[in-house]
Parts: structure tokens; sequence; C-alpha cells
């Protein structure tokens, strides 16, 4: 994995980087990240907080519950409408990037399917990724 890892919004307004390795790479098949993304699931690429620098632009923010009653932020370019990261408030912490956002997005490499319960008909899910219905343990890889 390289060092760092940069990405931004479809239109360059907004750029961040991220430094050190991730900790986890999944896929959500919440009813929620459905939503946001307008797809089957969220890719996802956690970080430490502490790794994350915002380093152009700044997005708006839109604020839902999550299933167990915490605040997730979905930040998005106000001009392009890219979703770009989100912060789930039952995680400090931590950030959470679309994998589509990277500026390299063939890093992206998942490690799960969570909220498979949600997933659609028509999502073909890898078949060699672990399954779960809900979300696990993150210290489980």
């Amino acid at each position: 994995m390289p060092a760092s890892f940069t990405g931004g919004c479809a239109c360059e307004k907004i750029k961040y980087t991220c430094s050190g390795e991730p900790l986890y790479m999944g896929n959500c098949h919440c009813r929620d990240c459905q939503r946001a993304t307008g797809s089957a699931f969220y890719p996802g690429v956690l970080f430490k907080e502490t790794s994350f620098t915002l380093s152009q632009g700044e997005p708006s923010w839109y604020e839902s519950p999550a299933d167990k009653g915490h605040i997730m932020r979905r930040g998005f370019c106000s001009e392009c409408g890219s979703p770009l990261f989100l912060i789930n408030e039952a995680a400090s912490g931590i950030r959470l990037l679309y994998a589509g956002s990277l500026d390299d997005p063939s890093l992206y490499k998942p490690q799960r399917d969570i909220y498979v319960a949600s997933a659609q008909p028509w999502d073909f899910m890898d078949p060699d990724l672990p399954k779960f219905d809900a979300m696990p343990d993150m210290k489980r890889k």
C-alpha cells in the first residue's frame, strides 16, 4: 500500500490526503448507504482522523441517524455533488472515505460485506468476502 492516499471531488474544488495505512476497507449494503451512493453499496475506506487532512475546499454536510441512533455525517461537494467522506459519531477518531473519491480507486481492496440483510437482489457480491447482516466487531479482520 502507498504511504498516503489522496482524493477529492469531481470538480476538484475539494481535495484531501490520508497518511499511512487504512484501518479497514469494506462494502456497506445498508439502505442509508444505498441512498447516499445511488448504488448497491458504499465502498468505504477507514482511516484514523489524525491521518486525514483536508487540503483544499470545504465540504457540505448531511446528517442522519444511524440504525443505533447515533449521527452519521456525510461530507460532499456542494458544487458537483460528489460524496467524499463520512464521520460516524459512534466511532470517534475515524474518517471513512468513499473509495470512488480516491485519486486511485484501484487501491480499494474490500475485506468484507456488511448489512447484507439489506442488500438488493440485483447486487452481485464477491462470494469470497465474509458477509455480515449488521456491523461486525471491527477488531475482527
